[in-house]
């Protein structure tokens, strides 16, 4: 069994932006990064969790939320290095920041996936997620976004 441990941020700084930059430049799916002006665009001003879910002390993965809507808390960007995936460590990440939103006051969580990252939608939906709407794409299927919902209680 490995040791598992998550650091959360609800103060955004220069720093932590970085950090998440640096982590998603080797995350394969994230075909195009965001820049640290587009990070701290969408951000500014708005109530930010950041995660960072360590194992042994190792940095593998990160999950990044924020709300701009009263009572709701959006999932925006996650991933988990490709050498620390079937961990469980997504699952674990998503399981805390819906602790952390709930103990925040806030009574639903959003998150949009890509029709073509099934392992994350099949996660979403086996811990209570509702697909709630499409964002269709004209000239690829995979590139469908699924919005999904899921209530705190």
């Amino acid at each position: 069994m490995y040791t598992t441990t998550i650091e959360r941020h609800t103060q955004l700084t220069e720093s932590l932006l970085d950090k998440i930059i640096s982590l998603s430049q080797e995350i394969p799916e994230f075909e195009r990064g965001y820049s640290l002006q587009e990070y701290q665009e969408r951000l500014a001003d708005k109530p930010v969790l950041v995660q960072f879910v360590y194992v042994e002390g190792e940095l593998a993965g990160f999950k990044l939320g924020y709300s701009d809507q009263s009572g709701q808390f959006y999932s925006w960007l996650g991933a988990i290095l490709p050498e620390f995936r079937q961990l469980g460590l997504a699952k674990m990440l998503l399981k805390d920041q819906e602790n952390w939103a709930k103990q925040q006051g806030f009574i639903l969580i959003e998150v949009k996936t890509y029709n073509r990252f099934t392992t994350m939608l099949q996660m979403l939906i086996s811990q209570g997620y509702k697909i709630a709407g499409l964002q269709e794409n004209q000239t690829e299927i995979n590139d469908n976004k699924l919005i999904l919902n899921k209530v705190l209680v």
